[in-house]
């Protein structure tokens, strides 16, 4: 998420909207599997919502594959694991301690207040293969394409223009194919991912002008497919359905190139305190992705009434979104002053 080199605004304004979008995911989430439990209007504001804004992830591995396959330095295995991977995999690391240790005060996703060691030590053991907390699930996948970077950027290097348009048809192929349930083995997390890194790069290195209507246009036509797809399969099933919310399917890949694109031709129009309030969210978006869940805890259960205060969900999920996130930004402007805590948000 923060890479140490000079500042790309578009690219620190793709972390911004990036890092609203994911507290927005995880503000609204209590509300999607209750559909006919609640009002059809707080329900389709959360589902709306969220059918709006799953490019969040997909465009932080786009940001990761234009930087770190752009580099131009000579690769040297020591410095690339200890300034590099060490960058995401001690937060990921101390992160999964932290909230294995809150994990020990919940039960069924509920704060009871009294601390059960055992219920800690079980989610620090089954950590190798299972996040102890919703937004960790993200390094699992993350990681492993810090291992695939340093073989993608010779080959990338090498390969003519055409050899990559080839490539990524091939990967929005398979993207279609995950989305239509046709099986191939190629569909495996780390080459679906490792599509993203390309895209980005991709994107990153050429002009993309002459191509911006045709991506606006897909992507807001993916847009609405979402919301309105999202809408029909819950009036035909009676029950949410993430048909259209995958970080593997071919829409959501299509979303998160149109707002690369329009980010890169557009973004260096902010100016003013909205420009440095973008750069700053950017740098530390890191720590606010980390941080943030430790806040909704009492806001996401849903008995303690912080949504019904604000009479509707179309306001309260964009309220109690732009409310942690200045609280999460304003504990990791802290964290990061205090030496060793520091490293845990880079």
């Amino acid at each position: 998420m923060k890479v140490t080199r000079q500042s790309i605004f578009y690219i620190d304004f793709l972390r911004f909207i990036a890092a609203i979008a994911v507290i927005s995911i995880h503000v609204l989430g209590p509300f999607r599997y209750l559909y006919g439990e609640i009002p059809t209007s707080d329900w389709l504001a959360a589902t709306g919502i969220n059918s709006l804004t799953r490019w969040a992830v997909p465009v932080f591995m786009l940001i990761s594959g234009a930087l770190l396959l752009s580099t131009e330095k000579a690769f040297q295995c020591e410095y690339y694991l200890s300034k590099r991977l060490s960058k995401v995999a001690i937060p990921f690391i101390g992160w999964t301690v932290i909230y294995a240790l809150v994990a020990g005060f919940m039960v069924n996703e509920v704060f009871t207040g009294h601390w059960v060691g055992a219920t800690a030590l079980h989610m620090l053991e089954n950590s190798p293969n299972k996040p102890v907390w919703y937004h960790l699930w993200f390094f699992y996948d993350f990681i492993p394409l810090y291992f695939v970077i340093p073989f993608l950027i010779p080959i990338l290097k090498k390969a003519s223009p055409e050899y990559i348009k080839l490539a990524l048809f091939a990967w929005t192929v398979l993207f279609l194919m995950y989305w239509l349930k046709v099986e191939s083995f190629l569909q495996q997390n780390l080459i679906l991912y490792s599509g993203y890194l390309v895209l980005g790069w991709y994107l990153f290195n050429r002009d993309n002008r002459p191509q911006l209507k045709a991506w606006v246009t897909a992507g807001l036509f993916m847009m609405a497919f979402n919301f309105l797809g999202s809408w029909q399969l819950a009036i035909e099933t009676g029950e949410y359905n993430a048909f259209f919310m995958g970080y593997k399917t071919l829409n959501t890949a299509i979303i998160a190139g149109m707002l690369f694109v329009v980010a890169q031709t557009y973004a260096d129009k902010i100016q003013g305190k909205l420009r440095s309030l973008v750069t700053i969210i950017s740098t530390y978006s890191l720590g606010i992705y980390l941080i943030h869940p430790l806040l909704l805890i009492p806001i996401r259960e849903l008995d303690n009434g912080f949504y019904t205060w604000f009479g509707s969900n179309w306001i309260a999920i964009p309220m109690i979104t732009v409310l942690t996130l200045a609280v999460s930004l304003f504990l990791t402007m802290i964290l990061v002053k205090i030496p060793f805590v520091r490293r845990l948000v880079p």
